[in-house]
């Protein structure tokens, strides 16, 4: 595996913890899909279950490979269904301004931080 395809190490662990939170919030939001029967009527309700299950699941996965650069931009596409299932329920815009803000700023803020080194990490105000 070549240096280059790795992200920087303080990327990876802000977004594997963002994800591992929003793993739980995704779960939930599939047993609200569930109680709130908003699938379509030709789709079974159980089904709100699985799929919340199924994207907490893969957020779970994708937090473990944030080392990596496609794990980030998986992180990202993860945001996006989120973002999807407000056609389900519309509290999913408000967990997808929460944790997608969340989601972009740790990554945003760490990669400024790595650009400006270890420097910028290790300045300690003085009296």
């Amino acid at each position: 595996m070549s240096a280059s395809s790795r992200t920087p190490s303080l990327m990876a662990r802000l977004g594997s913890i963002v994800l591992i939170f929003e793993a739980f919030v995704a779960f939930l939001g599939g047993l609200v899909v569930y109680g709130l029967r908003a699938l379509p009527e030709t789709i079974a309700p159980w089904w709100g279950i699985v799929g919340g299950a199924a994207v907490a699941l893969l957020m779970v996965v994708v937090a473990g490979c944030t080392r990596f650069r496609w794990g980030i931009i998986a992180g990202w596409l993860l945001q996006f269904v989120i973002l999807a299932a407000a056609f389900l329920n519309l509290a999913f815009v408000f967990v997808f301004l929460v944790f997608g803000g969340m989601w972009a700023y740790a990554m945003i803020t760490s990669a400024r931080l790595v650009r400006k080194g270890p420097a910028a990490t290790s300045t300690t105000e003085s009296d």
